[in-house]
């Protein structure tokens, strides 16, 4: 202890002196993110002496002199992701921007390609075996520092002390240089409705047990506590901010069902205020690693049911997506997208997300565009995108055709946009020519319409909003109907439906038309939209003169007698009651025995007039005395005592 003690004393030094040990051209690293050792660089950038010094890092909060051009000769930056700070130099052609992996910097550091002669570092006071911790920014600095062949570090007793591969001994440090400056904080930012749309859609996407990519910002501030109730959720993620304090106390991240890192908050660095530096400090339930660890796609696929969550700047009509610049001009950088999408595309049961706002500049421009702007980089290929997320839906585009990526992205675009982008789908044959436009004003994706409940035989079914993206479902769904199903659903025998006909049936507008369907999940982790086999269609139309809707049902023949009919009924008088419909009006054939049997069971008292071979039905919601119950039910399980189910009923929506 005496021996480190000494060594400590006789390295420490003021910061003016400890700068001084750099020389012109060499190559500088500065410490990340909120760790920025603001001394340091505020005497570095303040000397008159050296010339040609480059200076290397990611992300950080602090000022960025260096980067001014009012030095020329003296400093050039090179950023391996841009912040706000260096932003203007970068685009001013005053500063360098080296796109990369962020999983790979650290090897580039060791393999010399990107040379480090002097790391400038913040760190916490030794503890009693002489170690220091690098805090809350293992992240790149870990390599940064294993490399240099120069460490100086500010003691800064406002740092945490973080567990995991966070420790360096003071040997293996040049210079100390003393202060107690607060830490730089980044405080959590008020979602819009926008955010809180698009983490209402992300939440759907987290199963019980999964891992999840948080990162920082907006969207996953509002998503936090929407997670809040969910069981056994893990995190594994290269940074984290606030959020994540209230989902461990509130029990939600428990890291119980781990597959990798068990019980284990797994991270590179965080950002966030001071409540968070002093959860982290001395917390062995965060484990602080190197990016080379926590961002390693082959690392992030060994968590079954990882969720990545990660933003873009725009995404074209077939996938691509670019995260890093605007057009021409650098705004960011790769960072850990690509690293985490790959992973969590490997994952048994990982989701893979890219969630961004619909629309840019004050809602002037759309994200989701024909064609990248001139300039713009692909960072995620359009074959590793999976989900993607906006305040209007959740589009999946793995495993689809471009024409079905195209229609699925358009579905989830602002209303303002999506007449141009369909027509440049049509334009650039994307789609058919005879594509059947979308519905103009279309409300956002009702997600809240999502109901995951079992069939009477035990198996899972989950009923929601169709989207544009299920016309193939729709499709493979009718050509398993009997003649007979065929029949009472058409009145006519039918042997196929058109192109458009389909494309009708799944392009609704969640308000004057609606349609739900009843899906089998794959396994208990396929997320909302998903789900291979359609067994259920319910859907209305609004006659707007009387705001009355007409409803109509279909069930597989292998699926009747098993409540599906009923609930989807039950489902759309909940939604149309919520719209301010006054009541539904159906036309069943009189043959049908069953579906006659469920408008009676449920929808009584029915006003009924025959016309021919024809029953036409109608009732309004508050007339029903089961009214409440048909607008609240919400309980799985309850179809236990249903009626024997319709296979069909006729006319509505031919």
């Amino acid at each position: 202890m005496a021996d480190w003690k000494s060594e400590i004393s006789r390295k420490t030094t003021t910061a003016s002196e400890a700068v001084g040990l750099v020389r012109s051209g060499d190559h500088v690293f500065i410490g990340s993110g909120c760790a920025e050792p603001q001394t340091l660089v505020g005497n570095l950038s303040s000397r008159p002496d050296e010339n040609d010094v480059e200076i290397l890092h990611i992300l950080t909060l602090g000022v960025a002199p260096y980067a001014d051009p009012r030095f020329p000769g003296r400093f050039r930056h090179n950023a391996l992701f841009i912040g706000a700070n260096v932003r203007d130099a970068v685009q001013a052609g005053h500063a360098d921007y080296t796109p990369v992996f962020l999983s790979e910097i650290p090897g580039l550091f060791r393999s010399g390609r990107l040379a480090v002669d002097v790391a400038l570092v913040q760190v916490s006071p030794p503890d009693a075996a002489g170690f220091v911790s690098l805090g809350i920014s293992v992240d790149v600095v870990r390599g940064a520092v294993e490399t240099a062949d120069l460490v100086i570090a500010e003691i800064n007793p406002a740092m945490p002390r973080t567990h995991g591969d966070s420790f360096v001994h003071v040997r293996d440090v040049d210079a100390f240089v003393e202060v107690s400056t607060p830490m730089l904080e980044l405080p959590p930012t008020q979602p819009d409705e926008a955010c809180r749309q698009i983490a209402a859609h992300l939440a759907t996407l987290v199963p019980d047990e999964a891992t999840l990519q948080l990162g920082i910002g907006e969207i996953p501030q509002a998503l936090a506590p929407l997670l809040v109730g969910k069981r056994d959720l893990g995190i594994h993620t290269e940074m984290f901010s606030d959020g994540v304090i209230d989902l461990v106390e509130s029990g939600t991240v428990t890291g119980a069902k781990k597959t990798h890192g068990r019980g284990k908050v797994v991270t590179s660095f965080c950002m966030g205020t001071r409540r968070l530096y002093d959860y982290v400090h001395d917390n062995p339930l965060f484990e602080f690693r190197g990016v080379d660890y926590v961002n390693d796609p082959f690392v992030i696929s060994r968590h079954d049911r990882m969720v990545a969550i990660n933003s873009a700047l725009e995404i074209d009509l077939t996938g691509q997506v670019c995260a890093d610049s605007i057009g021409q001009r650098f705004f960011s950088g790769i960072g850990g997208q690509v690293d985490f999408i790959r992973g969590a595309s490997r994952s048994r049961g990982g989701r893979p997300i890219i969630a961004l706002r619909s629309t840019a500049r004050g809602g002037t421009v759309s994200r989701i565009v024909p064609v990248l702007s001139e300039g713009a980089g692909i960072v995620t290929s359009r074959g590793d995108v999976h989900y993607v997320v906006t305040e209007y839906g959740i589009a999946n585009l793995y495993g689809r055709s471009v024409r079905e990526r195209a229609l699925a992205l358009v579905s989830i675009a602002h209303p303002d946009f999506r007449g141009e982008l369909l027509a440049a789908a049509r334009a650039r044959h994307y789609v058919a020519p005879s594509q059947v436009d979308l519905p103009a004003g279309a409300m956002p994706y009702p997600a809240h319409a999502t109901v995951r409940e079992t069939l009477r035989d035990g198996r899972p079914v989950v009923y929601r909003a169709l989207r544009p993206a299920d016309e193939r479902a729709l499709r493979d769904f009718f050509y398993t109907h009997s003649d007979e199903t065929i029949y009472l659903r058409y009145g006519t025998p039918l042997k196929h439906l058109s192109p458009s006909q389909i494309q009708h049936f799944v392009s609704v507008d969640y308000d004057q038309r609606m349609a739900i369907g009843a899906f089998l999940p794959r396994s208990e982790d396929t997320a909302p939209g998903d789900e291979d086999v359609l067994i259920g269609v319910g859907r209305y139309d609004l006659d707007r003169t009387t705001n009355l809707a007409e409803c109509a049902f279909t069930v597989h023949d292998d699926f009747q007698n098993q409540g599906v009919g009923s609930r989807l009924l039950r489902l759309l008088v909940r939604f149309a009651a919520a719209r301010n419909i006054d009541g539904f009006t159906a036309q069943v054939l009189a043959r049908n025995s069953r579906m006659l049997h469920v408008f009676q069971k449920w929808c009584s008292p029915l006003s009924t007039r025959v016309d021919g071979g024809t029953y036409d039905l109608s009732f309004r919601f508050a007339d029903l005395p089961r009214t409440r119950r048909l607008r609240d039910d919400g309980a799985p399980g309850a179809e236990a005592a249903s009626p024997p189910e319709p296979v069909g009923t006729s006319r509505a929506d031919r």
